[in-house]
């Protein structure tokens, strides 16, 4: 549910990217409704009222989401400002080397790293596979965030769709992966956790 609201702005903005531009009039103003930045005027509003909401709910947001938003605050007002679309083509890589950059400081920075934080209440792991985890996902953000760069100034019309549908399938896709690689962990974790309990039973049987 939380990662399908962190969408919702960026499906807003294809919808209205793939609009023809109209003008919307409303008594004696009007607004011109459609194309890259008309759709990038709705995203950040979207995002503003998407996640002001949550941080009304919820009374915080979690860090993705607060380099999420101000990116789109930056890189979005400079395009509307300066009408540069190629301005708004930098935000999704920049925003995934900031990712990646995050989850390689954790390796050298922290005693535990950005995986291992958010996962091992979930699953119990040995050093070096959190330590190959997390650098799978910061190999995957550079990844990301360069394919998006070069889909976005090499195939211009399909940039968009590429933003919001190809970044989510490969984002998908790299989920996938990572449950294969867990999968092993979360059996053993079950395995010793049906163990734990048979003991018990049979230790409550023998009293």
């Amino acid at each position: 549910m939380k990662q399908f609201l962190d969408y919702i702005p960026l499906i807003i903005f294809f919808i209205v990217y793939k609009m023809e531009e109209r003008v919307v009039q409303l008594g004696s103003w009007s607004y011109t409704l459609g194309g890259i930045f008309s759709a990038t005027e709705i995203l950040v509003l979207s995002s503003v009222i998407v996640y002001g909401s949550l941080f009304l709910i919820n009374k915080r947001l979690e860090r993705t989401q607060i380099i999420t938003l101000v990116a789109v605050l930056i890189f979005c007002t400079f395009t509307i400002v300066f009408r540069q679309e190629a301005i708004l083509k930098w935000k999704a890589p920049v925003v995934n080397w900031i990712f990646a950059a995050i989850f390689l400081g954790s390796h050298f920075l922290t005693k535990k790293n950005a995986t291992r934080m958010m996962l091992e209440h979930a699953v119990s792991m040995p050093d070096h596979a959190w330590r190959r985890l997390n650098f799978a996902w910061a190999y995957f953000f550079i990844f990301l965030g360069a394919i998006n760069l070069f889909v976005a100034f090499t195939f211009h019309e399909y940039w968009v769709d590429f933003k919001v549908f190809g970044s989510m399938a490969l984002i998908f896709l790299f989920i996938i992966g990572q449950t294969v690689y867990l999968l092993p962990y979360i059996q053993e974790e079950e395995d010793k956790d049906e163990t734990v309990e048979s003991l018990d039973k049979a230790e409550k049987s023998s009293a």
